[in-house]
């Protein structure tokens, strides 16, 4: 059966309108925030794809793979065609593969540090690679306390961003990223996974002394990107519907 061809474009129109009108719905407190990034998630996604949305106005994007991101990062005709594209690692990074996506070209934020370990490694790689400005970090945590997720425990996030913050002269931390319980059925009120990142950045905010508006919330996707933003997400990884689902190998 041929692949239905997907509108990339009318997708994108259609997730930055309902960004625009889930933050016109926020509480005052969070009114003056601003829209936020929309990330558009291209995980097994052609490289054609990426090129169609960045030749649109679309700038960032994420990747959940390192080889993935390798191989579109380093592509020529993207080197070529999207100078100005800022790519997103948003998947789990292992710190033996850390040096492969430190030197991707155009590199703009890693939101999946879950570890001492895993910064002193991208710190480390950034060093040796003497990338001119610090690189966008977030500290990923694991609000949904899965097994089968990663990141941080909400009591391990201070010490880690401190960590961060005063050992990683080659990192810049930005934010807490969470991934949260998936297919969460909206009418039993509020994702109790984005309420528990606001509160982290709460707590984070006033342990370190960081301003509440210098760290960012990334968390949304494309099942629950607008609730995300209702309640004050500013960075949404948003993937299938701009792109269509995603079509994975068939395993033998």
């Amino acid at each position: 059966m041929a692949e239905m061809k997907v509108d990339i474009v009318k997708g994108l129109r259609t997730v930055y309108e309902k960004i625009r009108i889930a933050a016109s719905k926020r509480s005052p407190e969070l009114s003056d925030y601003g829209e936020p990034r929309l990330v558009a998630a291209s995980k097994t996604k052609p490289k054609q794809d990426v090129i169609v949305a960045y030749e649109w106005g679309q700038r960032h994007f994420g990747e959940n793979y390192v080889q993935e991101l390798v191989e579109k990062g380093t592509d020529s005709e993207i080197l070529e065609r999207c100078k100005d594209i800022r790519w997103h690692v948003i998947g789990h990074l292992q710190r033996n593969k850390v040096n492969k996506v430190v030197g991707i070209p155009n590199l703009f934020m890693i939101e999946t540090i879950d570890s001492e370990k895993l910064a002193a490694s991208v710190n480390a790689a950034c060093e040796k690679l003497e990338r001119k400005d610090p690189l966008n970090v977030m500290v990923q945590v694991n609000t949904s306390a899965e097994d089968t997720k990663s990141g941080l425990e909400p009591g391990e996030v201070s010490t880690v961003v401190d960590y961060i913050r005063k050992s990683c002269p080659k990192l810049k931390f930005v934010g807490l990223m969470t991934i949260g319980i998936y297919d969460y059925d909206m009418s039993l009120g509020p994702n109790p996974d984005f309420l528990l990142l606001l509160k982290c950045r709460q707590e984070l905010s006033e342990k370190l002394n960081i301003p509440i508006k210098e760290i960012e919330l990334s968390m949304g996707m494309s099942t629950d990107y607008e609730h995300a933003v209702e309640v004050g997400s500013t960075n949404v990884r948003v993937g299938s519907v701009i792109f269509g689902p995603r079509s994975y190998p068939v395993k033998t």
